[in-house]
């Protein structure tokens, strides 16, 4: 049984040349993994800046908020302006609250519980806008190795059939189509750990941003019952 020869001591490569001598699905598969890092690398600058507003945003919210001397200077300040996060859900809560009592509503308990469906729902809407495409990331993290697998796998074949068809089995026969195929599994691994990393601190971000709003949904229902409780006793007396 002949033994394996030694490659040549000239034997050089280049990552270029690897993709260009690789099998056709293999070239296919490394290209669709070049695509998908580099849509993954859009979808995380994009939503670090996206998180880096939000939070500023919030921020300047909450001054407006507390230094305002009443919720309708702050409704009228905010009327004609782009509204998101935090402030679009003080929105959704003023605009049912002027709603109700412009058509002067009997029930404070019903009107509470319309303040804070609409309150629910922008909250839905703002953490749905945070957390989309995070999906995206969390796929490729999890599918990219076996995809990059796949085509090694299937570059490893060929170069076995290469190696059958040739009938030479020296390194320098070897060696290039089984690097061919390993590129895969690197592409594969250079998408997926990027994404896992970045989906896993995005998330954590999303996470606290969600929870700052939901903290201020329940305090601001909490602020506009006392005064649904205020006016109710006005009213009364």
């Amino acid at each position: 049984m002949p033994g394996i020869e030694l490659a040549s001591p000239g034997f050089n490569i280049t990552f270029f040349d690897l993709f260009i001598q690789a099998n056709l699905l293999v070239q296919l598969v490394m290209l669709g993994l070049l695509a998908t890092s580099i849509w993954c690398w859009a979808v995380i600058i994009s939503k670090v800046f996206s998180y880096e507003n939000t939070r500023r945003s919030i921020r300047n919210f909450e001054k407006m908020f507390w230094s305002s001397s009443s919720l309708e200077e702050l409704y009228r300040k905010l009327h004609n302006r782009e509204i998101s996060d935090m402030s679009a859900i003080f929105m959704a809560a003023m605009r049912e609250w002027k709603k109700s009592f412009g058509k002067g509503t009997r029930s404070p308990i019903a009107l509470q519980m319309r303040i804070d469906k609409a309150m629910n729902v922008a909250l839905i809407r703002e953490t749905s806008r945070m957390e989309a495409r995070l999906g995206f990331l969390a796929t490729t993290g999890s599918a990219s190795p076996f995809i990059g697998l796949f085509g090694t796998i299937i570059g490893i074949m060929t170069s076995f059939q290469s190696i059958a068809a040739s009938k030479n089995t020296s390194l320098s026969t070897v060696a290039p189509g089984i690097a061919e195929a390993l590129l895969a599994t690197a592409i594969g691994l250079l998408t997926a750990i990027p994404a896992v990393v970045a989906y896993n601190k995005l998330s954590s971000d999303a996470n606290k941003i969600g929870t700052q709003l939901e903290n201020f949904a329940d305090e601001f229902s909490a602020i506009l019952s006392r005064q649904i409780d205020e006016r109710t006793v006005t009213s009364s007396a």
